[in-house]
């Protein structure tokens, strides 16, 4: 017989072998053969013995626990630390430990089916992520609370509280916080994501966003509580690793779902405003009006907050520095098409409004056989092209400057948010940069095809004006002693009147190098088509002095372009204009010293009204020769 005593529990005796000592004497005494068949007695004997001792260590363990849990029901401290002290002779204690942690109430149905109705509210309503944010840090607050609690009590009980307490937040982490997380993240389908009336990919991603943040401030508080040798943070982090793996392609499918929906909400409200003002229909401008809203900065912004609040989840998320730079790089890629789309779309709707004013000024040219009362309604027709056309003008310089303020959003978005966070990778910054040039350079080709169809509308009004404007006497008054007129003639008065007028959204909606590209082009075409309208005209003395008074006016206009080659191209026209003034006699001397405009001044005497009576082919021939 062994007898065993665990303090304070009564003497137990029990029996282990069904022989005694004296039977071993007497085995001693056998043949080699009885020896043997003694051995294989003793050996089975010995597994009994073993497999009674078991069955009763677990009956005493199991009592002991029973014993455990009346005296924590009780809040005996004293007597649950005694029987801990037993129990922990018991495979170290561990059946007690998880014992203890797995009656905690804090894991109980009831308190689990709470927590989901603090964080997720009622059933079937859709969570938004500040409610959650609040249902979680409360969730949170009391669990920390209670453990806290709870290991003040472990600390007065068990003989090693740091593997007891490693148990109790490991439960935390593998079973309260789990059961929450799988019904307020459910990952969604990239295929079919939900629709954005039930908030779409982003609110998944907004919740994932808050439950990770609190998750990880959650950990924190536990490891300031206590949680033994247990790995707190990694284990926080396995809660989240599905939703992770997931994580960039959710991000563009969602930045994807909410371009569309915005582009589907601008068209709506286009269509609408169009039926309102009763215009859809009318033309092909208004089809493409539906599909490429205007541009508006307030549209481009809203991109780059979409993107900025992205890229502040990728910085959440990734926890080096090469893995958040991929995500910035894939996410901000989202953004330059998304802005590159848009804009482009704007400018091409824009170019739509130039393209149909120049079908109208074309179909209303007619020739010079036509009546009165025909050319009276093309004229009227005429000016309603014009109109369009100085509409449209107008419409694509203030693209442009829309166009113009989102890249600079843009940019200003790159270097001041993304810029620190793709620097510390090798060539992740200037990879970004090439590509934000690349995703821009539809745009610009866009932009440089419609300023160039603005200055042919502008031309094709000037040349217009002029040619309706300006009469065939304007330059020949009569030398009657009469005061001559110095005003500017009436097509000058109306071709500076029109640039001033119509440009003055160029001088507003372009800058830096494109404001002087366009304005240089134009003075150019300006200088052109003025030359090649009074090649149609003749000159006297008198038309002369108020052809350099039209000069002069265009002239002072131009200075406005801030282009010096223009303004030079103007004073010479000043200075080919003298040879309708002077005296036939004098037009030898008039242009030594300035040779680079005598082939202009040439075809200029040619217009004078005594270009043949004063026989100046003749006289004039030496001179060019």
């Amino acid at each position: 017989y062994v007898t065993l005593r665990f303090f304070p529990l009564d003497i137990i005796t029990f029996h282990l072998f069904s022989g005694s000592f004296a039977d071993e004497d007497i085995g001693r005494q056998k043949t080699t053969v009885s020896s043997a068949v003694g051995n294989a007695t003793s050996s089975k004997g010995l597994e009994v013995a073993i497999s009674n001792l078991q069955e009763y260590c677990n009956e005493l363990e199991n009592r002991l626990l029973a014993r455990f849990d009346a005296a924590t029901q009780k809040r005996d401290l004293t007597r649950m630390g005694e029987y801990a002290k037993i129990l922990s002779q018991f495979n170290r204690g561990t059946s007690a430990m998880q014992h203890y942690v797995g009656l905690r109430p804090m894991f109980d149905v009831e308190v689990m089916n709470a927590d989901a109705k603090l964080v997720l509210g009622d059933e079937g309503a859709q969570p938004s992520p500040s409610n959650v944010a609040k249902g979680l840090s409360s969730m949170f607050k009391e669990i920390t609370d209670t453990v806290r609690k709870e290991a003040a009590t472990i600390a007065a009980v068990f003989p090693s509280p740091k593997d007891v307490m490693s148990i109790l937040v490991q439960r935390v982490l593998e079973d309260r916080v789990p059961k929450l997380l799988e019904k307020l993240l459910q990952k969604p389908s990239l295929v079919n994501p939900p629709p954005m009336e039930e908030g779409g990919l982003v609110l998944y991603l907004r919740l994932l966003a808050v439950a990770y943040e609190k998750t990880q401030e959650f950990s924190k508080d536990l490891r300031s509580v206590g949680c033994g040798d247990l790995d707190v943070e990694g284990l926080t982090e396995s809660l989240f690793l599905p939703h992770k793996d997931i994580y960039v392609e959710c991000e563009q499918a969602s930045l994807k779902q909410l371009y569309k929906a915005k582009m589907d909400e601008l068209r709506t409200e286009n269509q609408l405003s169009s039926e309102s003002s009763g215009t859809i229909g009318r033309s092909k401008g208004a089809s493409m009006a539906l599909s490429n809203p205007e541009i508006s900065v307030a549209v481009v912004t809203e991109f780059v907050r979409w993107n900025e609040e992205a890229t502040s989840r990728c910085s959440l998320f990734s926890l080096q520095p090469a893995t958040l730079a991929a995500s910035v790089k894939v996410v901000f890629t989202c953004l330059l098409d998304q802005v590159s789309q848009y804009i482009t779309g704007g400018l091409e709707r824009a170019r739509d409004g130039l393209t149909e004013a120049a079908a109208l000024r074309e179909k209303h040219l007619l020739g010079t056989s036509v009546s009165r009362r025909v050319a009276a309604a093309a004229a009227s027709a005429a000016e309603n092209a014009a109109a369009a056309g100085e509409s449209s003008f107008r419409s694509f310089m203030l693209a442009v400057q829309r166009c113009g303020s989102s890249v600079a959003i843009l940019q200003q978005y790159f270097v001041n948010s993304l810029s620190r966070l793709l620097l510390p990778v090798d060539g992740a910054h200037a990879a970004s940069s090439e590509e934000m040039a690349t995703a821009m350079s539809r745009a610009e080709n866009v932009a440089c095809k419609g300023l160039q169809q603005c200055i042919e509308t502008v031309m094709a009004e000037v040349e217009r004006l002029l040619s309706t404007e300006q009469k065939a006497t304007d330059y020949r008054s009569p030398d009657d002693g009469i005061i001559p007129d110095h005003r500017p003639t009436s097509a000058c008065a109306c071709v500076v009147a029109y640039l001033s007028r119509v440009l003055e959204s160029a001088f507003t909606g372009l800058e830096g190098l494109n404001k002087q590209a366009f304005l240089t082009e134009l003075g150019n075409r300006l200088h052109k088509a003025l030359l090649n309208h009074w090649q149609k005209l003749t000159f006297n003395p008198s038309g002369g002095l108020r052809l350099k008074r039209d000069i002069t006016e265009y002239g002072e206009f131009v200075r406005s372009f801030n282009a010096p080659q223009i303004d030079e191209k103007f004073e010479q026209l000043g200075i080919i204009a003298n040879v309708f003034i002077v005296a036939p006699e004098s037009l030898g001397p008039l242009f030594e010293g300035t040779p680079s405009i005598k082939k202009d001044a040439q075809r200029f005497i040619q217009l004078r009204d005594d270009y043949k009576s004063a026989k100046l082919a003749s006289r004039l021939s030496s001179l060019w020769h």
